[in-house]
């Protein structure tokens, strides 16, 4: 591991540590941004992941970053190079993937951003590794033989650190974060889609704090 994979190994490990339950956010209207980071925050959780899912999504996280300072945002669903680079110029602290081609992690080794590329594979894994990444998005996680194939995973590579994504919530996170492999969890539990489209910025307020306690 080099000088600066190093540094983006330790900054991704402190911030995820610390987060734990990382929200998976995508936005459909950008009004919708800025207040829903508050809420979040509100409840504890200050490290967001804005999904590049809709059209709205950079402008969005853009005003997240200018407008509520208390937030860590992070870029998901990073493609491509250029998503990355993007994500960079924005002001984002972090970056994820569902997977990664060659290309991305190459440009991901090369970038100052943290990034967490994911991985549902022994072979994808090792791609990972190779290229300095040992904290990866374990994406889906459900899908991709959930909690047993991340412990047959740790065998053969005790080195690397998850952050399962993909059919995590309310009622199984805690199994997941107690296993000891595992820095934190992604999920969209904590804002569905139609709390957003109405507004209903307290109950997000408080999805988030029972994913704290």
């Amino acid at each position: 591991m080099t000088a600066s994979s190093s540094a983006r190994h330790d900054t991704l490990l402190q911030l995820f540590q610390a987060a734990k339950v990382i929200p998976v956010i995508t936005i459909e209207r950008v009004e919708d941004a800025v207040p829903l980071a508050r809420a979040l925050v509100a409840g504890g959780v200050r490290t967001l992941e804005i999904t590049l899912r809709t059209a709205p999504a950079v402008d969005a996280a853009k005003a997240i970053i200018a407008q509520v300072p208390e937030a860590i945002v992070g870029i998901g669903t990073v493609l491509t190079a250029a998503d990355l680079a993007q994500s960079r110029a924005i002001g984002a602290k972090f970056a994820l993937s569902p997977g990664a081609t060659p290309d991305l992690l190459d440009a991901a080794f090369n970038s100052d951003l943290p990034f967490v590329p994911g991985i549902a594979t022994a072979s994808e894994l090792m791609a990972a590794l190779a290229r300095g990444f040992s904290i990866t998005k374990f994406f889906p996680a459900q899908q991709a033989g959930g909690i047993s194939a991340l412990r047959a995973l740790g065998g053969p590579f005790p080195q690397a650190r998850f952050c399962p994504t993909g059919g995590i919530g309310a009622a199984n996170a805690a199994e997941w974060l107690a296993e000891p492999n595992v820095i934190a969890v992604g999920g969209s539990w904590l804002c569905p889609l139609a709390d957003i489209k109405a507004g209903n910025w307290d109950k997000i307020t408080a999805l988030a704090q029972a994913a704290t306690k």
